[in-house]
Parts: C-alpha cells; structure tokens; sequence
C-alpha cells in the first residue's frame, strides 16, 4: 500500500511536468555539506519552463555552509547571489515563517526537493516536528501525498540515521543520498552537481537536455 502510494505521488508529478509552466516546487537547502548542489539545482528550475514558481528556503544552518562552500554571506539578496541575477519565478521564505503559503495544505504544490538534507533536518521532518518552514513544508507535503525529495548528505550514517530514512520512506519520501556519478567524468565540482541534480529532476518527472545518460554500447 505505501509503495503504492509512493508510485501514485510521482505519477502524478509526472503527469503535470508535461504542461508548460505548471509546476510549483518547494525547494530547501540547509546546514549539510554539498551547497552547491543547491544552487545547481535553483538554476535549473529557473531555466525549466515548465516550472511556473519555486519556493526556496534556506535553513540558518546552510547560510554558513553557503559561506564556507560557494563565498555567499548572509541572507540578503541570497537567491540573486546564488543565481548570479534576479530570479524570475524563485521567491525566498524565512524557515521562521511558519505561516508561509508552503506550510498549508491548501496552497496548491506539485512536490518538495531537500538537497542537501542534513541529518537534523532529516530528524524533524522523519519524526513530524514542524518546527520550522522546511519541516512543516515537509510534513505538509506527505500529508497531502505529494512527491518529497530528501537529497541526505552524511557519512558514515549512524543506526539514528538510518531509522529516521526509513521513517521518511515509510511515510512517502524519497532518500535519495548525495552521491554523485563518475562515469561521465566530469571536469570539476559543478559539473558533477549538475549531473546529480539532472538525476533527481528527472526522477522528479523533470528530464533535462543535456543530461548525460550511460550507453554502454556506444
């Protein structure tokens, strides 16, 4: 029956990524290693036209993984400074404002991505605290049984760890560790993240062009 449930979700999603501008996607970053995964994963939304809005919070936590990882300080003008230019359909929340439109099931979304999904954010949402934008977004989104991405990034993972991936699965997430390819050797850091995120848009029902894609035949 969850499984089930689970297939239903992301055929749904599926269903809509074929309209052209339909999609609204909540996406988070917090405090993992691995931000620019995050801010990969924001330029191709921005660039997908069948995506009309993108909801993106970024955790406390990840503003100082921002700063570490890519050289973006603070929160202001942070998505202008993640994608290099005033965003066109990507509008940030606070992950205190727990009274965003994302935190109701009313307001009409076709799915979340978490990436990189912290064990800490893990923790919240696997154990229903909505404590936060991210986790009440999150919690939102399993109820309304709708596609939740966690893109979790530790190691090595502990017994905690693992029991809170299987209660997110068992609730209709999707774990979907950051673990990058190389058999399309990619040249540096970006162009593996890229890769990445092409994998989780495309199991997200969004292929993008350009993705690479094995054939051992040629």
């Amino acid at each position: 029956m969850k499984a089930g449930c689970t297939m239903q979700r992301a055929a749904n999603l599926n269903d809509k990524s074929n309209e052209s501008g339909s999609m609204n996607l909540t996406v988070a970053i917090t405090g993992a290693s691995g931000a620019v995964f995050g801010r990969e994963l924001l330029h191709a939304l921005e660039a997908d036209a069948r995506v009309a809005r993108v909801h993106f919070v970024a955790s406390e936590n990840s503003l100082r993984v921002m700063a570490e990882e890519l050289g973006v300080s603070g929160r202001h003008d942070l998505l202008e400074r993640l994608l290099g230019k005033a965003p066109a359909k990507t509008v940030q929340h606070a992950d205190v404002n727990i009274g965003a439109s994302i935190a109701s099931g009313s307001y009409p979304s076709h799915g979340m991505i978490v990436l990189p999904c912290s064990m800490g954010t893990l923790a919240a949402i696997a154990n229903g605290l909505a404590d936060s934008l991210i986790a009440r977004a999150a919690d939102v989104t399993l109820k309304e049984r709708r596609p939740l991405i966690l893109c979790v990034r530790e190691t090595p993972f502990n017994r905690i760890h693992l029991r809170n991936m299987m209660l997110a699965a068992e609730a209709g997430a999707v774990i979907f560790p950051v673990i990058p390819a190389f058999y399309n050797r990619p040249a540096d850091s970006a162009e593996m993240a890229r890769q990445f995120v092409n994998r989780v848009l495309a199991h997200a029902g969004l292929p993008q062009p350009g993705a690479y894609v094995w054939k051992p035949d040629e």
